[in-house]
């Protein structure tokens, strides 16, 4: 008998019903799992389909909520002290803020029982970044806990080629390790992505290559 092959879908969430199925991934994994939260119900504003600052994307497997992802745009760039903020010798806070327009990601979570398919975690990364990129957005910023447990500190570095820019002791979630900040080029990573042309490269971009296309052509032109 041949496998059924699982179906995979992700979305925008909008509605009040894909709220509720993205609180349901959150309380599991970052409350009842991680700790890192008091309550899963105020992650995800109820106004959520009237936001222009930040957006949610849910990933369901065969129709069951399976992970979600968080992009804030247009963060401030500037750190307070109480974060405990190290940054690379060679990066201050100027440089930063001028290298390119970012956006956020966070609140990027798998339930346990999906973590094993890549093509989950890349289905959702793939909604978010075209949406990133569809708002001329040109490069990502994120944290990830440092020796933590399920860290995607190695895929996000070694397969997708963010690049550490520096440290901070504290954040908004309860957690004790130091979270590294990183930060993408997604236009230059998607070249280097494509000289590869290995699987993470066409599952990634599978349907949105068009978009980076253009990019990349008016960045060369440039």
């Amino acid at each position: 008998m041949s496998k059924l092959i699982p179906v995979i879908r992700t979305k925008k969430i909008k509605s009040m019903e894909d709220r509720e199925d993205a609180l349901t991934v959150i309380n599991e994994v970052y409350l009842k799992e991680k700790n890192w939260i008091r309550t899963a119900d105020d992650q995800i504003p109820e106004d959520i389909d009237k936001r222009v600052d930040i957006s949610w994307f849910l990933v369901k497997f065969n129709n069951k909520p399976a992970g979600v992802l968080r992009i804030l745009f247009d963060p401030v760039l500037e750190f307070p002290q109480d974060l405990r903020v190290t940054l690379n010798k060679d990066l201050d806070i100027d440089k930063l803020k001028q290298i390119g327009k970012f956006a956020e990601i966070g609140r990027f979570m798998i339930l346990p029982v999906y973590r094993n398919y890549i093509t989950v975690v890349l289905r959702l990364m793939r909604a978010a970044i075209k949406e990133v990129i569809e708002r001329d957005y040109t490069h990502f910023i994120t944290d990830v806990f440092e020796n933590e447990t399920n860290s995607p500190y190695r895929f996000h570095t070694r397969i997708l080629g963010f690049e550490a820019i520096g440290k901070h002791l504290y954040g908004d979630l309860n957690c004790s390790c130091t979270r590294i900040i990183l930060t993408l080029d997604i236009i230059k990573n998607y070249q280097r992505l494509k000289e590869q042309k290995n699987k993470i490269f066409n599952k990634l971009t599978y349907g949105i290559r068009g978009i980076f296309e253009k990019k990349l052509s008016t960045r060369q032109e440039i």
